[in-house]
């Protein structure tokens, strides 16, 4: 369970370090049955599988150019992965900071930054990029596979930005110093301020991030990996609200205005469980 102080400090900033979740055992057995969808190796698959900076099978471009592995529904091809997205511990801590009585997957995400050529992933908010939920109550769960750390491009946070509502279509990263930017600042709220903040993670630790939140990381220029498992949880009420498109939409068997739910939304946790 989360305290009351750790509540407090994710409605204030829109983020929340947690505890050490997952044992060495653990990791170690994640990063394994990654490396078996890397390679093509798993009987199911994952929704989307790509170098998402060119949208291109990362295959061995890894070795030569800048590239962020994206995998988007990975407990799809895995259930290492799916037990992980109901880890009841990750789940009951989310649970509270969305106020509710249950918790769906959205969909997970694998983010890994190559050793040396893991390049940025821009400033942005999450909510914006799914136009096909509302309302923005997601929260999302991110457990790192490697430490993340300045060095090999951990997440960056801005404190509070959650509370300024969808500026999406203004964020821009800063050169050389990837810094966010917001390209009109006179839309944001009077007395917000853009100071970005380090979001390291120690390997099995989770990480807590509000859908809202500005967030962006850097290149990994480092000799190290950075792996990580996010899973974006919605509360009960999300609900399908058609604009726009997503690689989750052909999934969706609800009607528009209808709570997003099926098969490819599992239930993870539910208080009366």
């Amino acid at each position: 369970m989360l305290s009351l102080e750790q509540l407090k400090q994710f409605d204030d900033y829109g983020f929340l370090k947690g505890d050490v979740v997952l044992s060495d055992e653990e990791v170690e057995t994640l990063r394994l049955e990654l490396d078996m969808v890397m390679e093509g190796k798993t009987v199911k698959k994952p929704v989307l599988d790509r170098n998402m900076l060119d949208n291109s099978n990362y295959g061995m471009s890894m070795t030569n150019k800048e590239t962020v592995v994206q995998i988007v529904n990975i407990w799809m091809a895995s259930d290492a992965y799916l037990q992980h997205a109901g880890n009841p511990r990750i789940c009951e801590q989310v649970a509270q900071l969305c106020r509710t009585d249950i918790l769906r997957i959205w969909h997970d995400q694998i983010q890994y930054k190559p050793p040396m050529v893991g390049g940025p992933t821009e400033w942005h908010q999450d909510h914006p990029l799914w136009p096909v939920l509302q309302p923005a109550d997601l929260v999302s769960a991110w457990v790192a596979l490697d430490d993340a750390t300045v060095e090999n491009g951990c997440m960056w946070m801005v404190p509070g930005s959650h509370k300024w509502g969808n500026q999406q279509a203004y964020l821009s990263s800063s050169k050389p110093d990837f810094m966010p930017v917001h390209k009109q600042p006179e839309l944001l709220p009077e007395g917000a301020k853009v100071e970005a903040v380090p979001f390291e993670i120690k390997k099995g630790q989770v990480g807590f991030h509000h859908s809202l939140t500005w967030h962006g990381s850097p290149h990994n220029r480092s000799d190290k990996k950075r792996r990580a498992i996010a899973v974006h949880y919605m509360p009960g009420h999300i609900y399908f609200a058609p604009n726009g498109s997503h690689p989750m939409e052909s999934h969706i068997k609800v009607k528009p205005g209808e709570i997003v739910a099926g098969d490819s939304f599992p239930v993870v946790y539910s208080k009366s469980n």
